[in-house]
C-alpha cells in the first residue's frame, strides 16, 4: 500500500481549531506524528491523536516550527515524508500521486502538491526573497513541473536526503525555513511541483487570529528574514529587514487596522531584535 510508505509530520500550536479536519483527510494506514510546541489544548491534542492513531510529541515549550519538524520526522521510519500544515486537509489520491511523482521523477529532491486556497483557488509560490531572480513569471503549470522554491505547507521528500542534509535549520524558529530547506534540498536534484496531488490550505489558520498571534508571527518573520538573506550573503541583510519594517509600520493599515497594527509592530521589534544577535531563533520568546 502505497500510503504505508509516507509519515506525515504536522507542527501544531493552539492549533485544536483546524487540526481535526486534517487528520480526517489522511488515508487509513498512513503514519502520522503530531509535534506540539507547548499548546493550552493538550489534553483535547491527546484525545485527538489516539482517535486517530497518531504519534503525539509533546514539547515543553514553543521550538519553533523547523525543530519541531527536525522531531517528528526523527520518529518516522517510512521511505518518504509529508511535512503538512494543521490547516490543511489531502485531497482523494494526494499522497499516491506524491509517491508517483518520486517514482517518476527519480532524480527530484522535493516536491509541492498543488495547494488550492478554501475557494478552491491555487496558491502557488513563485519564488523566494532569497532568490528573487529565480521567481516564476509564465503562467502557473498545469502539469508536473521543475519549480525553485517549496511552499512549506506541504512539503514532501524521502526521509534519507532529508536526514543527509540536516533537516530544517534549527536557527530559524519560523518563516523563511521552507527557503532554506527548499535550496539546500536542490543541491541534491530538482525541486518539483506535483499537478495531480492536490491540498487545501487554509493559509494563516494553523493558530488563533489574534492580534497577539499576529504580532508572534511577525516578530519572527523579521528575524528569520534577517537570518536567512545574511545566510546566503545578502548585502546588509538586517539593516534590510529593517527598512522593510519600518515601511510597513508607517503605512496606513498600522494606524486603521487593530491586528495590521499589532502584527506591523512585532515586525518591526524582530527587524530590531535581529540587528542586535543576529536573528537566530534562541532570542526571549
Amino acid at each position: 500500500m502505497l500510503n504505508s510508505n509516507v509519515t506525515i509530520v504536522t507542527v501544531t500550536y493552539n492549533s485544536l481549531a483546524v487540526v481535526p479536519e486534517m487528520l480526517k483527510s489522511v488515508p487509513a494506514g498512513t503514519s502520522i506524528v503530531l509535534v506540539d510546541n507547548n499548546s493550552s489544548d493538550k489534553a483535547a491534542l491527546q484525545t485527538l491523536a489516539a482517535q486517530h492513531g497518531a504519534t503525539l510529541v509533546l514539547n515543553d515549550d514553543n521550538i519553533g516550527f523547523g525543530p519541531a519538524c527536525n522531531i517528528g520526522a526523527a520518529q518516522a521510519e517510512t521511505e518518504f515524508l509529508l511535512f503538512l500544515n494543521p490547516d490543511t486537509t489531502l485531497q482523494p489520491g494526494a499522497l499516491e500521486a506524491l509517491v508517483q511523482a518520486a517514482d517518476t521523477h527519480t532524480t527530484a529532491s522535493g516536491f509541492n502538491p498543488r495547494i488550492l486556497d478554501g475557494k478552491g483557488k491555487q496558491s502557488f509560490k513563485r519564488g523566494s526573497k532569497v532568490k528573487p531572480d529565480e521567481r516564476l513569471k509564465r503562467p502557473l503549470p498545469t502539469a508536473d513541473a521543475e519549480v525553485s522554491v517549496l511552499a512549506g505547507s506541504a512539503i514532501f521528500c524521502r526521509r534519507s536526503l532529508f536526514e543527509k542534509i540536516g533537516g530544517f535549520d534549527p536557527e530559524i524558529f519560523m518563516y523563511h525555513e521552507d527557503d532554506d530547506l527548499s535550496f539546500r534540498l536542490r543541491e541534491h536534484g530538482l525541486l518539483m511541483y506535483c499537478h495531480d496531488a492536490r491540498i487545501m490550505h487554509l493559509s494563516g489558520h494553523g493558530s488563533a487570529r489574534l492580534p497577539a498571534t499576529a504580532a508572534f508571527k511577525a516578530y519572527y518573520s523579521a528575524r528569520s528574514r534577517a537570518y536567512v538573506l545574511g545566510k546566503y550573503e545578502h548585502p546588509r541583510p538586517k539593516w534590510n529587514t529593517l527598512l522593510a519594517a519600518m515601511l510597513r509600520v508607517l503605512g496606513p493599515d498600522t494606524l486603521f487596522i487593530k491586528r495590521r497594527r499589532a502584527k506591523n509592530i512585532g515586525y518591526l521589534k524582530g527587524a530590531l531584535s535581529a540587528l542586535k544577535d543576529g536573528g537566530r531563533h534562541s532570542a526571549q520568546r
